[in-house]
């Protein structure tokens, strides 16, 4: 997906917050702790730095949600991530998203009060969620047996 693509789709996905433009993508995906993970109509952007893996952003189109796309973005960056710890942030009236990431090990941490502002409507909580994640072996060939004598 290019960054304009990937604008679209969030723009598209979060009506009731700033979407980020594309040369904020482009910035992103020229760091290189960042990885985009994406499925036809959705895309996740994850940071990992040292041993902690932050989800950035996930985003699916309203179009094509309840679908299992969410959950199988969620699943493919934490099956893949070489870190113990991962952590978000989410809006407290994101029911959906909370449940989501409940399922997948995440528990609140920490909350940002009044973080999100809404048009018209009062500011809405960020919740932080953590979730511990299970030793990785590291990519490495195989070992080669030992000769003995």
């Amino acid at each position: 997906m290019t960054p304009e693509g990937l604008a679209a789709l969030h723009e598209r996905s979060f009506t009731s917050e700033r979407p980020w433009s594309a040369s904020e993508f482009t910035d992103l995906l020229a760091d290189a702790h960042v990885r985009l993970l994406h499925r036809d109509h959705g895309f996740a952007l994850i940071r990992t730095v040292a041993d902690e893996s932050e989800l950035l952003t996930l985003a699916v189109h309203p179009d094509h949600r309840r679908q299992n796309i969410a959950d199988a973005l969620v699943t493919d960056w934490l099956k893949t991530v070489k870190a113990s710890i991962a952590f978000l942030e989410v809006a407290a009236d994101n029911e959906a998203a909370r449940a989501l990431y409940s399922k997948h090990g995440f528990a609140e941490s920490g909350r940002r009060q009044a973080y999100y502002r809404r048009d018209g409507a009062a500011p809405v909580d960020a919740v932080l969620m953590t979730a511990a994640l299970p030793p990785r072996q590291l990519a490495e060939s195989p070992a080669k047996p030992s000769k003995t004598g």
